[in-house]
């Protein structure tokens, strides 16, 4: 069996996830939603950090390095949506000192999200 190069390097990102991401994993887990959530998910050419299929959402957590790199971020944020996914970013320091704040986000985010099927990727 043959495994997609994308697979590799998310289960490398799940074994090495920041802060932000193990304490925004736990915390979404420990809600027991009725949805299921993917840590580090290929979409595409692109390894979103949390993808919720069903409602069509990505939650990307952004250190940093993100300041500059708006442009790369815009690119990443249309790929991913030409898959049918809405994308929300967090900065790590959103997830670390308002972790509540974050998952009343998401749960919102999940409540106003269809869960009809989303247009096949092209």
């Amino acid at each position: 069996m043959t495994v997609r190069p994308g697979t590799i390097r998310a289960r490398s990102l799940r074994r090495n996830a920041t802060d932000a991401e193990r304490l925004l994993w736990r915390a979404l887990r420990s809600l027991e939603l009725p949805v299921r959530i993917r840590r580090q998910h290929p979409i595409g050419d692109h390894i979103a950090d949390f993808a919720i299929p069903a409602h069509g959402l990505v939650l990307e957590i952004d250190g940093g390095q993100h300041a500059d790199a708006a442009e790369a971020d815009a690119r990443r944020t249309a790929a991913l949506g030409e898959h049918g996914y809405r994308v929300i970013r967090f900065w790590n320091n959103d997830v670390l000192g308002n972790i509540e704040g974050v998952v009343e986000t998401v749960l919102a985010e999940i409540g106003r999200s269809p869960t009809s099927p989303r247009p096949s990727p092209p």
